[in-house]
């Protein structure tokens, strides 16, 4: 019987062989997609409330070239895809799109990371279309604080969401912003949300990627205090075993045995190392990175070449040579820091 190690050298071997295998060694395997800049919500984080200028709607990827690019991404190694935004279920259709990445050779497992506001009508064809999991960003329970947050009053359809999306049978993490002087009050309370629910619930560090420059070390919730909260008002905590070791969140489970949580360190612990994810925006570029500088316009090589072979040769290449070119890390905690042209809703969490 083949061991485990083996086996894992094995997979190991095959995917360098298939090529994408950046200049670190890391190997790619998965592919966050987004599906529109645009979003529902204006967390003040992430985008101002007014005068944004989302991207031409005829310059937006339609469902058939994200198919195409994921197909042949597909080919490369490319085994788990997530669909993001801004929030991507106020794209029209998107059930036709998953049903089209469900049947694609290769891809294992699809996601999607959603605000849940519009997801009470959505998740049963969401989930009948061929969707696997759900991350559903919710930063506080309080009705205030999500307004104040949001500049939206949408808390009550964002957890009728999270009931259909259960209902439909959905694994579900949820995810928060933390940001220090904001968030400390909530950590608890959605700590506990979900181990009644059944739902990991993971703290993402503050990170340099909103819109109107507000980011700042002195506002990031690091992990260790994040931690040292949930313990004391909530319960002791241990790592959990047999985590993803290349999934951007480290978990830990309550010793009584009852839930899951996770922290997102991008400032205070990077995991750059472990990396092994590409990124296409709603516009058609290939980033190899969150905080990218540089990318590599897909939209392009899809709408400019002749015939769909030359088109899926160069839609290869491309890719692998973004990830050959992909840097170590992106440095924020150094002096060569330098933040992304886009925010984050432009490029796809």
């Amino acid at each position: 019987m083949i061991g485990i190690a083996t086996a894992l050298r094995q997979k190991r071997v095959l995917a360098h062989a298939r090529g994408l295998v950046d200049g670190y060694g890391r190997v790619h395997d998965s592919m966050r997609i987004s599906v529109t800049d645009r979003c529902n919500i204006r967390c003040f984080y992430c985008m101002p409330e007014e005068g944004i200028r989302f991207q031409p709607r005829e310059d937006i990827l339609r469902f058939e070239e994200i198919a195409q690019v994921a197909r042949v991404a597909a080919g490369l190694g490319i085994r788990k895809l997530r669909i993001t935004g801004g929030e991507p279920l106020v794209r029209k259709d998107l059930p036709d799109l998953v049903a089209m990445l469900a049947n694609l050779p290769g891809v294992d497992d699809i996601a999607l990371t959603t605000n849940a506001v519009l997801l009470k009508d959505l998740a049963r064809p969401l989930r009948d279309a061929g969707l696997h999991r759900l991350n559903i960003h919710l930063d506080t329970l309080n009705p205030e604080k999500f307004r104040k947050i949001t500049r939206r009053d949408d808390l009550d359809r964002a957890i009728a969401g999270i009931d259909a999306a259960q209902a439909a049978g959905f694994p579900i993490k949820l995810n928060a912003v933390a940001v220090k002087g904001l968030a400390e009050e909530d950590l608890a309370p959605l700590a506990r949300f979900g181990r009644e629910r059944g739902i990991t619930v993971r703290f993402i560090e503050f990170m340099p990627l909103d819109a109107q420059g507000i980011w700042g070390q002195g506002e990031v919730l690091g992990a260790a205090e994040i931690l040292r909260r949930l313990e004391d008002e909530v319960g002791p905590l241990r790592l959990s075993a047999g985590e993803d070791p290349n999934a951007p969140a480290v978990d830990y489970e309550f010793l009584d045995g009852k839930g899951r949580v996770g922290i997102i360190a991008s400032v205070t612990r990077p995991f750059c190392m472990k990396c092994n994810r590409i990124r296409l925006t709603a516009d058609g570029k290939l980033l190899y990175c969150l905080f990218a500088v540089d990318d590599t316009d897909i939209r392009a090589i899809l709408r400019n070449e002749a015939t769909n072979g030359v088109v899926d040769d160069a839609i290869a290449h491309a890719i692998r040579t973004s990830v050959r070119a992909k840097w170590r890390g992106h440095e924020i905690n150094s002096s060569h820091f330098v933040p992304p042209p886009r925010p984050m809703y432009a490029i796809g969490g």
